[in-house]
């Protein structure tokens, strides 16, 4: 079954989990027991309806403070599809959460309060998803009901997010508008018969006609090897494959690889999902490789087309969202892990903090935790990278604190 990975941004009060629990309730998601715990958590609260936003705060600060704080990782399934929605906190506070939950997403769902419009944290939310191309946007429109289902303060919402979507340099994103009460489950997953002037799909209509090709990468393919299979066993003595994911495109037998970084060639033998053998695997599967000839290929290690090598750098420009609550200062020294391959590092020059309300770049000397900015790398060994724009997989990596071994930070080639 298809899987979709989805983000949702918005600020305190927007109705995120609310949104969340009700697209659980009305998909039959829910068992028994929790709606039951719901309805009791609801009652005791003074209630007269069901609390949906308990469903998913897990942390008893989120449940009492009526707040998201980490990252939830939500799954549900419908007869076309299943959903990974990776609920994110949406204060500048928690900025890097937002990062990690929109970094492996392909589509988001941007909440906004209709009473109070498009803020300065919908810049926030829509500008990680554009740092991060998410390709496919919702702008849930929340809270119709709470100003009277006004098709007049809808559009006008509408324009004032048209106008932003002005600044983005990523054209090719996908924005969907929808009026939205996720209390009452009006456009969530049924149709509301109180905003008759509005004639699009619901939330869930929407989600479940989004289609794999629609937020596909293609790009070049990248074959990061994760571990070298030698069974040793009497049926398969001599067998040695490369297991690891394809990302950007397809691989096929017959191909002529290129080991990254030894620069060594060979040609691709046979491609196994476990004991089926494959003629082609598309980007996104996890395979084992045989090559035909017998060369020194180890974890860290890349195949790539031999007509698609990427180009070979010592020193990277890039993107990146700090982490850590130490600061990125120059000279600091990290373990830059990109893909399977970790490589010692040192931080050359930050250029500069950039403003995510698409203000720019402004002067930096350090970056603080949950800031981002453009710095300039330095390696000990050359490393084979994409720009994350045209590989999303290859161009983008992580900084690890050789000390505390914290992921400090993540970063966007460019």
């Amino acid at each position: 079954m298809e899987v979709l990975k989805i983000a949702t941004a918005g600020s305190v009060d927007d109705g995120k989990s609310t949104l969340i629990g009700r697209l659980l309730y009305d998909t039959q998601s829910l068992t028994s027991d929790k709606i039951e715990a719901i309805d009791k958590s609801s009652r005791k609260k003074g209630l007269d309806y069901l609390d949906f936003s308990l469903a998913t705060d897990g942390l008893v600060a989120e449940r009492e403070q009526g707040i998201t704080i980490d990252v939830a990782h939500i799954y549900f399934s419908t007869k076309k599809k299943s959903y990974i929605i990776a609920d994110t906190p949406g204060h500048v506070e928690y900025t890097r959460n937002m990062v990690t939950g929109a970094s492996t997403s392909q589509a988001s769902i941007i909440l906004i309060d209709a009473r109070k419009g498009v803020i300065e944290q919908t810049y926030r939310h829509f500008f990680i998803n554009n740092l991060l191309r998410v390709k496919e946007v919702v702008v849930a429109i929340n809270k119709m009901d709470l100003v009277n289902y006004s098709e007049e303060v809808f559009n006008d919402i509408v324009a004032d997010f048209r106008k932003l979507q002005e600044e983005s340099d990523f054209k090719e994103q996908n924005l969907t508008f929808i009026p939205v009460s996720a209390l009452w489950g009006e456009n969530i997953a049924e149709k509301s018969t109180a905003m008759p002037w509005y004639n699009g799909d619901t939330v869930l209509e929407h989600l479940e006609d989004i289609k794999a090709e629609d937020f596909q990468e293609t790009s070049q393919a990248r074959f990061a090897v994760q571990t070298v299979i030698r069974p040793k066993t009497d049926e398969h003595h001599d067998f040695r494959g490369y297991a690891g994911k394809i990302t950007g495109n397809s691989l096929k037998v017959g191909d002529e690889v290129t080991v990254l970084p030894s620069l060594t060639t060979s040609t691709i033998k046979e491609i196994f999902f476990f004991d089926e053998k494959f003629q082609e695997a598309p980007a996104g599967s996890s395979v084992t490789i045989t090559l035909t000839d017998d060369i020194n290929v180890a974890r860290g290690n890349t195949l790539v087309k031999s007509s698609e090598v990427p180009q070979e750098s010592k020193q990277l420009n890039a993107t990146i969202c700090w982490m850590d609550g130490k600061p990125l200062v120059p000279g600091s020294k990290y373990v830059l892990q990109h893909n399977t391959n970790g490589i010692l590092a040192k931080i050359d020059k930050i250029e500069g903090q950039v403003s995510t309300d698409f203000g720019g770049i402004s002067e930096a000397s350090s970056l603080n935790l949950n800031e981002i900015g453009q710095v300039s790398i330095k390696l000990s060994k050359p490393i084979f990278a994409d720009n994350f724009e045209k590989n999303k997989a290859n161009g983008r990596f992580i900084l690890v604190d050789t000390q505390t071994n914290t992921t400090s930070g993540v970063g966007f080639i460019k």
